[in-house]
């Protein structure tokens, strides 16, 4: 039996997934890592984009965050994210709207800390349409 990382993906609301994987995938904010058993401890920020959980040698299952931290250990990788959403659950609907208000935000911001902050849901909402365009066709 092949090596194995504990993987842990919690968000404000719950813990997402507890489980043994072959590999995950984060997108980290100096760029994507990949995280194996024995992998070299590490603490990153995580930006928005799509984390892959790979089982079997391939991706077992594909999740959106937008954005957290994480933790790598060499047993153990904990992603506590701002918000995740697995990737087939995303709505095209859903994910238009959510960016067509953050752009209305980031006009509409009065002030540096509103700017900013408008700015931070337009990134979060970019990030998710881009994830619908890589995800495949049901």
């Amino acid at each position: 039996m092949a090596e194995k990382v504990e993987f842990e993906l919690v968000s404000p609301e719950r813990l997402l997934i507890s489980e043994p994987v072959e590999m995950v995938v984060v997108p980290g904010s100096e760029g994507d890592f990949g995280a194996l058993p024995r992998h070299a401890p590490m603490m990153t920020a995580v930006r928005p984009g799509i984390i892959d959980i790979y089982q079997d040698g391939k991706v077992k299952d594909r999740i959106f965050v937008a954005g957290g931290f994480a933790e790598v250990t060499e047993v153990r990788v904990t992603v506590l994210a701002e918000e995740a959403i697995k990737l087939e659950d995303l709505d095209s609907a859903d994910v238009a709207a959510r960016l067509a208000a953050a752009e209305r935000r980031v006009e509409e911001a009065d002030g540096d800390l509103a700017r900013s902050e408008a700015q931070r849901g337009l990134l979060v909402a970019q990030a998710m349409k881009a994830a619908l365009d890589v995800r495949p066709a049901p």
